[in-house]
């Protein structure tokens, strides 16, 4: 098995420390907020990496942390005059209800920063006395960049070439602009929950020594490091500072990152009214101020889907007629299974020609890309061949990517906005509505009132219901 090393730019063969175990540490959430798209290609793309290395032998101790202190959520605190607590709480619970709803399994850790204050510190210490960290004039203690030669190695950006201000704020009190903290003295305006004493006074951690501390409950040098795009640099250049300047050790082998998602060829962002929420693209009517929300199965999966058909590492842009895209494309996946009448899980044989491509797109960088093409070369056999086995074999390798899960019946009937014949009809005719017009077609029929019957037929059709008459009298129907 290969995967893409960022630190060395290039493919390697994936050996663990030790012989079947896997140490896979992913920087989380800062829950002060709903969780975006660009979170859920994270929380997909590493929930990928973790299940593929489970099929294929491995125990997986995944590590995934939350980050429940930070600046921005001592702003949202004060602003909702709030404990910092029931903010957190509040959006790690959202945070949940989106990785249920995109059908992520919990990793096998969640610790949270305020949890290892006393890791922080006693590294900072360590830092202090090996020169690599200093407290300045204005109480905070600040990493010295310049004195571990190793710094830029993972983002490639050489200190000379870092201009002051770019990343970093400019303090009068630091020795180098590029320095960063590791412990920020308390001011008296911040609340009192966001203070904790230590050698250096009343104060908190900088986020990037919280990765460190965590990381670190998992055993050093960890197999696998991973992250959205944007942590490469500062946050993970940071942290290898810290850690191995503390502990004189690769912080990790292999170092992982996920491409960028952009919307409408654009980078997310609240400034340019392009932001969205997990719950805003999957949820039914989600309410803001609570946690949980009900989810549309159809479309939860269908986001699933779009973000697994693209390779975790390239960049994938969201736009609405994507999703109708993927949505179309899954749905004929699961018309597959319908059609066949597949209803029981099988096992996969890994010895067929399908399970073996398969298995070879995934050990190639876990490029699922390449993997879903595989199911739909299996689907459009299974269709040809009218091949139940065929059939079978689909929801059985789709399921190692978590897709096809649903019971297809149920799912061709379900809603979805994202259908390229969807109409408000669509969304508004209930199942019951659906059933009494089939009921009204079959009664025309009966009657030899076939331009009835034709007319419900194109008036379902157009409301984007799609029929199909079976032997014995029976119809069928699905959304489409």
């Amino acid at each position: 098995m290969q995967i893409y090393n960022s630190l060395s730019r290039k493919k390697e063969v994936f050996e663990p420390l030790q012989k079947n175990h896997v140490r896979m540490y992913v920087c989380g959430m800062t829950v002060y907020d709903f969780c975006h798209l660009g979170h859920a290609r994270m929380l997909v793309g590493f929930d990928v990496v973790a299940r593929w290395l489970r099929q294929i032998g491995y125990t997986v101790d995944y590590t995934r942390n939350i980050t429940d202190i930070d600046d921005k959520i001592i702003r949202k605190a004060v602003a909702l005059n709030k404990p910092l607590a029931d903010i957190t709480r509040f959006y790690t619970d959202a945070m949940h209800a989106d990785e249920k709803a995109l059908g992520v399994i919990a990793p096998t850790h969640e610790p949270r920063a305020t949890e290892h204050i006393s890791g922080m510190l006693s590294i900072i210490k360590k830092l202090e006395e090996k020169q690599l960290a200093y407290q300045a004039k204005d109480g905070d203690v600040n990493y010295a960049v310049r004195n571990f030669p190793q710094y830029g190695k993972l983002s490639g950006r050489s200190l000379d070439d870092l201009r002051a201000g770019e990343r970093v704020a400019v303090s009068d009190a630091k020795n180098d602009p590029l320095d960063f903290v590791l412990w920020k003295s308390a001011k008296d305006s911040e609340p009192e929950d966001s203070k904790w004493a230590s050698p250096y006074g009343l104060g908190r951690p900088g986020w990037h020594i919280e990765c460190s501390a965590m990381s670190m409950e998992l055993g050093l040098p960890l197999d696998i490091h991973g992250g959205g795009p944007d942590l490469k640099f500062p946050h993970h250049e940071n942290e290898i500072a810290q850690s191995e300047g503390a502990f004189d050790k690769p912080l990790a082998n292999i170092w992982m990152h996920c491409g960028p998602l952009m919307v409408d060829d654009e980078k997310m962002s609240k400034s340019l009214g392009n932001f969205r929420t997990i719950r805003e693209v999957i949820g039914v009517s989600p309410e803001a101020d609570s946690p949980s929300y009900s989810v549309n199965p159809r479309e939860a999966e269908m986001l699933r889907f779009f973000i697994i058909r693209n390779h975790y590492r390239s960049p994938q842009n969201f736009t609405p007629d994507n999703l109708i895209e993927a949505q179309t494309a899954l749905d004929r996946l699961y018309q597959c299974l319908l059609n066949l009448g597949v209803s029981s899980e099988v096992s996969v044989q890994w010895d067929s020609e399908y399970a073996k491509r398969f298995a070879q797109a995934m050990n190639d960088d876990f490029n699922t890309a390449e993997a879903v093409s595989v199911l739909f070369e299996l689907a459009n056999d299974a269709n040809r061949l009218q091949s139940l086995e065929k059939a079978q074999e689909l929801k059985a390798l789709a399921g190692i990517l978590g897709l096809l899960q649903e019971n297809p019946q149920v799912y061709v009937k379900s809603a979805t906005r994202y259908s390229k014949h969807q109409t408000q009809v669509n969304t508004a005719l209930t199942d019951e509505a659906i059933e009494s017009l089939i009921q009204e077609r079959a009664d025309a029929k009966k009657a030899k009132d076939f331009a009835r019957a034709d007319a419900i037929r194109q008036s379902l059709k157009e409301a984007g219901i799609e029929l199909e008459d079976k032997a014995g009298g029976i119809t069928q129907w699905r959304r489409i």
